[in-house]
C-alpha cells in the first residue's frame, strides 16, 4: 500500500474512532443523573386549572415527560405505555405520578390538555401555562424543544423523547428511551425510582 493510501487510511480510522468516541460520551451524558436537584422556579397550571410550581418535583416519584398534542406518533404512544406501565406496577407504582409538560402551550390551553391527558386514564397529569414559563422548565432539564414548519403551512415541534424518572428529592435518576419495551422500562421504574422510595 501506497504511503499516501495509508496516511488517508489511517486518518479515516481516526476520525471514526473519533466520532464513536463522542457519540459514546454523549450516550453516557444522557444517561448520567443531574448532580443537582432542579430548583428553577416557574409558574404553570394543571389541566384543571389548578396552579404548579417547581415544588411539583417534590416529595414523590415521578415520570416527566416533554411533548404536545398534535405530535402524531411519540407523545401518544409514551401516554399510551405509562398508562400500561402503571398497570403493570399496581399498588408497587401508587407512589408514583406522571407529569406531561406542553412545549407547544400556543395551541395546549388547558382545556385543550385536560381532554388530551384523560383520554388516557386518570393518572397523567398536564401541564400548561406561558411560553415563556414553559421554556424554564424544559431549559432546566435540559429538553430541546423547538418548531419546525410543516407543509401545510403550520408547524410540529422537534423535541427530546426520552421520558425522565424524576425521584422523590427533585433529582433527575435516568431516562427511559423512547421505544424501550415493556419488562426494561418496568425495570428502571422500580430499581430508580421505587426502590428508593422503599428504602426512604
Amino acid at each position: 500500500m501506497k504511503p499516501r493510501t495509508l496516511a488517508i487510511t489511517a486518518l479515516s480510522a481516526s476520525a471514526v474512532f473519533v466520532a464513536s468516541l463522542i457519540a459514546v460520551m454523549f450516550s453516557v451524558y444522557l444517561d448520567t443523573p443531574r448532580a443537582s436537584p432542579f430548583n428553577e422556579s416557574f409558574s404553570l397550571i394543571d389541566d384543571q386549572g389548578k396552579p404548579v410550581d417547581q415544588s411539583i418535583f417534590k416529595g414523590h416519584p415521578s415520570l416527566v415527560y416533554f411533548g404536545y398534542t398534535h405530535c402524531p406518533e411519540a407523545c401518544p404512544t409514551t401516554l399510551y405505555e405509562i398508562t400500561g406501565w402503571f398497570a403493570a406496577l399496581g399498588e408497587q407504582g401508587r407512589p408514583l405520578k406522571a407529569y406531561f409538560f406542553s412545549i407547544d402551550p400556543e395551541r395546549d390551553t388547558q382545556t385543550v390538555m385536560h381532554d388530551y391527558v384523560t383520554a388516557f386514564g386518570d393518572r397523567i397529569t398536564g401541564v400548561t401555562g406561558r411560553p415563556q414559563e414553559m421554556k424554564k422548565v424544559a431549559k432546566g432539564w435540559f429538553i430541546h424543544a423547538e418548531k419546525q414548519p410543516a407543509d401545510d403551512g403550520h408547524y410540529h415541534m422537534s423535541h427530546t423523547v426520552d421520558l425522565l424518572l424524576v425521584g422523590a428529592d427533585g433529582r433527575l435518576k435516568g431516562l427511559i428511551p423512547y421505544g424501550s419495551d415493556q419488562d426494561a422500562a418496568l425495570a428502571k421504574i422500580r430499581s430508580l425510582l421505587l426502590k428508593h422510595e422503599k428504602d426512604a
